[in-house]
């Protein structure tokens, strides 16, 4: 089906709309929002989405349908598992709590520039050269390697390659000035963290794209459908952060579902482009019969890993004690840290949650308390957080 530039046209203008508004009354003004307002604007994006799926399946037909539930259910997941680096970034950067907004919603901003110009430069790829496939492919069931080793989620720094081009270029600050991306210090216009985060996420997002972006091809190649599952996956993220921080390291199998539904498109593209297959050097540049899969067993497939992958995850025992011990330690280090935020209710909220899971932990079974790493660094933040908070009390 070929979508007219009005639908086009309809489609970017309520896209946009959607991301001013979230600005304009949500991010501008820096606040750190409730689970009550994260769940149910997160629930909002994803009743978007799905209704804008309905319409595609009633005017486009089945076939755009599945297409496109195939493409927004895995373009979301894979926007979850992303969503473990942006902890990292942020963590490692100290963004103030009310402030985390902000770097959220320019990373998803740029984020769908940046996949917007690799839809575009893969469609007119694809259109000129049938053995790009084989690269897609390719660089998916690589990506589903990578995902399987230990450190996939990389460590606790975001010091990257256009980071350290920016801080040898021009004069950074270490400390946040509010929200704002320059300050003064010592008389001189200087670049604060908040824009050095910024690059960080915008860095980062391009090499998401990479293995994003060849993922939906391989379960679509109508441009409409790859741009609007991408874009609509990537809206509410910011809420979504939100909602499930602190249950991301719950989730200790999505990175094996992810894997799996990455290896399992990269096979359905290569089995693609071996029966559109020019290469002189394969079958004598003829196509080879080979069985395709099809959207509905695609979108069966994701559904079903997912599924199982999250359900196998919050079941874990040893997940729920990994949960509890991550969550104790990045609320003991954000207690400790006086610029994490500068609202007294807030430090008084994470205090709370730290003793709620440090209580979970001394109900734990020992052998999964006690496998976590640096479990005993992890005591002594714990017990500097409480010995911080009796003496704030007693002032």
């Amino acid at each position: 089906m070929t979508v007219s530039p009005l639908i086009w046209a309809i489609t970017m203008v309520v896209i946009v709309a959607l991301l001013a508004f979230d600005y304009f009354f949500h991010i501008r003004k820096a606040h750190v929002p409730t689970l009550r307002e994260a769940a149910v604007w997160s629930a909002l994006y994803v009743g978007v989405a799905v209704i804008f799926g309905v319409l595609v399946w009633v005017f486009g037909g089945s076939g755009m349908g599945s297409e496109y539930f195939a493409g927004y259910i895995t373009e979301k997941a894979l926007s979850v598992d992303n969503l473990f680096v942006f902890l990292i970034i942020i963590a490692s950067f100290r963004v103030p709590r009310e402030d985390q907004q902000k770097v959220l919603l320019f990373g998803i901003i740029f984020s769908l520039i940046a996949r917007t110009g690799f839809i575009f430069l893969g469609a007119a790829l694809i259109n000129s050269f049938a053995w790009v496939f084989y690269i897609f492919g390719l660089i998916l069931l690589i990506t589903a390697g990578n995902l399987l080793r230990p450190d996939a989620h990389g460590d606790d720094q975001a010091d990257n390659f256009m980071i350290r081009i920016a801080r040898k270029l021009f004069h950074t600050t270490e400390h946040y000035d509010g929200d704002k991306l320059f300050t003064i210090q010592d008389g001189k216009r200087a670049l604060t963290p908040m824009l050095l985060v910024m690059v960080a996420i915008g860095g980062t997002d391009i090499l998401f794209a990479l293995d994003s972006i060849p993922a939906i091809f391989g379960l679509t190649q109508n441009v409409y459908i790859v741009f609007t599952a991408t874009a609509f996956s990537l809206m509410g993220l910011r809420q979504l952060y939100f909602l499930i921080d602190g249950l991301l390291d719950r989730l200790i199998y999505l990175a094996y579902g992810l894997a799996a539904i990455l290896a399992f498109i990269g096979v359905k593209l290569v089995l693609h482009a071996l029966h559109e297959n020019t290469l002189p050097f394969i079958n004598d540049g003829q196509p080879v019969p080979v069985v395709e899969i099809s959207t509905g067993v695609s979108l069966s497939i994701i559904i079903g890993v997912l599924t199982v992958t999250v359900i196998a995850s919050l079941l874990s025992k040893a997940g729920i004690a990994q949960t509890s011990i991550n969550n104790a330690r990045r609320h003991a280090v954000n207690y400790l840290d006086l610029e994490y935020t500068a609202d007294a209710s807030e430090r008084e909220r994470i205090y709370r949650l730290l003793t709620a899971e440090e209580s979970q932990i001394l109900a734990m079974d020992p052998k999964y308390r006690n496998k976590a790493k640096d479990i005993d660094k992890i005591r002594a933040l714990v017990a500097e957080a409480h010995r911080q908070h009796e003496e704030y009390l007693a002032r």
